[in-house]
């Protein structure tokens, strides 16, 4: 209670400008670590080690080296950010990821991008939604920043996440298919699905098209008001085919693990608030479900003790994986924000500051200003599922998404306000 009466007291720390300042320092040091090494001049981009040089073969995890649809649409998408900053050479990059998504990740036979990309062969051909939302996401951050290629990539994975992977009945996509389009399995998952949420924001910003936002809308109402509000907003992560429970579903562990995962109740937090404001606040429930997800994942998700968000919870609330990763700390850092500008609360602004300092104190590497991935429950560094230091999507938003209004995403905001300190 004495820290929420001490911000109500002060003000805001995003209404100072040093804080702003430091922000943006922040998001310097990421761009500046991987503009440095992240250029694979074979095409696409390289994953980095702890110092920011290309990940060596096996390094993570003795993995066959591949060039992986999620880290090049996130790269694209983040040194779009930099180029409507204003960055010099962030075009560049972006050229070099738009560049291998046509020419590289995409199907030309069967349409559709592949997951996984080697050197002279497919290491996973697969095409999943996950991959398919960020695809979308690329593009339309590569048309805000005006790059030429953009709107082909829109049209092209638009038409292919409407005819192959959106089903109408429940408003939602399907998983994931083989190359050339054979379903595989029996699941639906709410990450890929939470996803392609943020990423049809995106494009509906870009384009004005509400088709996007129609879409975005449906998946909100099944995930969260349909599952997570029924479930004590304990948001479930895995259903089968027909949209039923799956419980006790055990999958990847760094895309589909057991149980709920807090980052994924923060991150929907703060897209909830975006769709709210982006469909002009027509519907209700949105800010009290962000309300409900944010505060049910710092009261079960974060360590009181040690501090840091547990990667996941079982259905009774307690840790299943009390590891702490980067990106729940950057997805809370978001979310706090949002709710903090919106509701006037100081419970938000208080979080906000919390999670920074726990950021600050323990995920961000003093040498580089890279984030630290991993952590185990004694917030000692860690391995497995993450190696070295993987991309600057969540942590670059962290920073850069309190600079900025709450009537968008970062990249609408960069495009209508820019940033003020």
């Amino acid at each position: 209670m004495l820290r929420q009466l001490k911000s109500a007291a002060h003000g805001r720390w995003v209404e100072r400008a040093p804080h702003r300042l430091w922000l943006l320092g922040r998001a310097d040091a990421l761009f500046s670590f991987f503009e440095a090494g992240c250029r694979n001049p074979l095409g696409g981009y390289f994953e980095l080690d702890e110092a920011g040089r290309p990940m060596a073969p096996g390094a993570d995890g003795g993995l066959p080296p591949s060039r992986n649809l999620h880290i090049t649409t996130r790269l694209v998408h983040a040194f779009g950010i930099a180029s409507l900053m204003g960055r010099p050479g962030a075009a560049t990059v972006v050229d070099q990821g738009m560049d291998f998504l046509w020419n590289g990740h995409r199907d030309a036979t069967n349409g559709g991008y592949h997951w996984g990309v080697g050197y002279g062969t497919l290491t996973d051909p697969t095409k999943q939604a996950y991959g398919h939302a960020h695809v979308l996401l690329a593009g339309a951050t590569a048309k805000a920043a005006g790059h030429p290629d953009a709107d082909r990539l829109i049209a092209d994975v638009t038409d292919i996440l409407v005819s192959r992977f959106w089903e109408p009945v429940p408003g939602a996509v399907a998983e994931e298919f083989t190359a050339d389009w054979q379903p595989i399995g029996d699941y639906r998952g709410q990450n890929s699905n939470m996803h392609l949420t943020e990423s049809l924001m995106a494009a509906f910003e870009v384009t004005d098209d509400t088709e996007y936002l129609r879409k975005a809308e449906s998946i909100a109402e099944l995930i969260v008001d349909r599952f997570a509000s029924r479930n004590g907003w304990r948001l479930p992560e895995h259903f089968d085919g027909k949209w039923n429970l799956t419980l006790d579903y055990v999958g990847n562990p760094m895309f589909k693990p057991y149980g709920s995962t807090p980052g994924h109740w923060l991150e929907w937090a703060r897209l909830l608030l975006q769709l709210w404001e982006l469909g002009g606040r027509k519907l209700g429930w949105l800010p009290d479900a962000a309300q409900n997800l944010f505060r049910l994942a710092v009261g079960e998700g974060w360590d009181s003790e040690r501090g840091g968000f547990y990667y996941t919870v079982g259905w009774d609330g307690k840790p299943s994986v009390p590891d702490r990763f980067w990106w729940p700390c950057c997805e809370g850092i978001g979310a706090a924000h949002f709710l903090a500008s919106i509701t006037g609360d100081p419970f938000y602004e208080d979080w906000y500051r919390r999670i920074w300092d726990f950021t600050t104190d323990h995920l961000i590497d003093r040498a580089t200003g890279a984030f630290i991935p991993q952590l185990d429950a004694q917030n000692r560094p860690a391995t497995n599922p993450f190696y070295g230091r993987p991309d600057i999507y969540h942590s670059v938003q962290a920073c850069l998404i309190p600079l900025l209004p709450t009537s968008g995403s970062l990249v609408q905001g960069l495009m209508t306000e820019g940033i003020r300190i």
